[in-house]
């Protein structure tokens, strides 16, 4: 049975209200998506540590889900005189047809050549080089299935950078891919740190998955210490306020790994990094950046 795919622009405001509306209205689904990902107005769902109380994104899209004989106009009149908001004028309806989700979900992950020994590769698959590092990871709710250039740059510093031994802290970890690769690269010593409670789950069954042994945990859970290596793919705005947290973590001559960086974001956050840190040229991959510098 096919659906029916609304796409709404809204406020900040109207989000949270009309998302739970149309969800009494009949919706089946209602997800909400950053109008300006991918741009240089991007911002992060959750706080960070120096910005706990972050709101929803200024413009937000969302997307409803209704069955495939819905009255699509009559559905968000309901939902937004219950939201006590004017009904969207402007709206884009698409037909979603029946299909079979897994298998769908699944062909569109297919194995990720980091480097010729570095694969990230779904646990539906077979690995393309059984020689190589073969990283096994499914998508799920924590960021980071390797398959953003963010993540692949990050990646492909570990492998090139890590000879074995280092101490490493995978700051924001998502899915929990870096610190994994880094335990299976050599490091002694991996710890990772994520303010979504799910990442840290995800973190650790994916440690499991791959068999290493690295540590997850929520930022105040985080013992004192500083690394040879700390590793943060998030976004230049928590970045730039973290700064002086991620500075602590280094030891002298350690170094850091910055991504989550769009190209002409790269020279504002390496101002602010410049009091702790001799940074290498930015590495760029699709217009996403990365950059590592070194502690004096």
């Amino acid at each position: 049975m096919p659906w029916q795919s609304v796409r709404i622009l809204v406020d900040s405001k109207q989000a949270e209200p009309l998302s739970d509306a149309l969800m009494e209205a009949g919706a089946l689904s209602v997800s909400l998506e950053d109008a300006d990902a991918g741009t240089v107005d991007e911002t992060p769902l959750f706080g960070e540590p120096d910005h706990p109380t972050a709101e929803l994104w200024p413009h937000s899209i969302a997307m409803v889900l209704l069955e495939a004989d819905a009255d699509v106009a009559a559905v968000l009149a309901a939902a937004a005189e219950q939201a006590g908001i004017p009904a969207p004028a402007e709206y884009t309806v698409e037909t979603v047809a029946e299909q079979d989700w897994v298998r769908l979900t699944q062909a569109q992950f297919d194995p990720i050549p980091i480097s010729p020994r570095l694969w990230i590769v779904p646990t539906w698959h077979d690995a393309p080089d059984n020689r190589a590092i073969n990283l096994k990871l499914d998508p799920g709710l924590a960021f980071g299935t390797g398959s953003h250039p963010t993540t692949r740059l990050c990646l492909r510093w570990l492998d090139e950078n890590l000879k074995g031994g280092e101490t490493l802290l995978d700051y924001g970890c998502g899915s929990g891919i870096l610190a994994i690769a880094a335990a299976k690269l050599g490091a002694a010593r991996v710890d990772g740190v994520d303010i979504d409670a799910q990442a840290v789950t995800a973190s650790r069954d994916n440690a499991e998955l791959n068999g290493v042994t690295a540590r997850f945990c929520l930022p105040g859970e985080l013992a004192p210490g500083q690394y040879d290596v700390v590793v943060a793919n998030i976004l230049t705005n928590p970045l730039k306020g973290m700064a002086p947290l991620l500075a602590g973590r280094v030891r002298p001559r350690g170094q850091l790994v910055l991504s989550g960086i769009l190209a002409e974001q790269a020279e504002d956050v390496m101002k602010v990094y410049r009091d702790w840190f001799v940074f290498d040229s930015p590495e760029i991959d699709e217009g996403w950046v990365r950059l590592a510098g070194v502690k004096p």
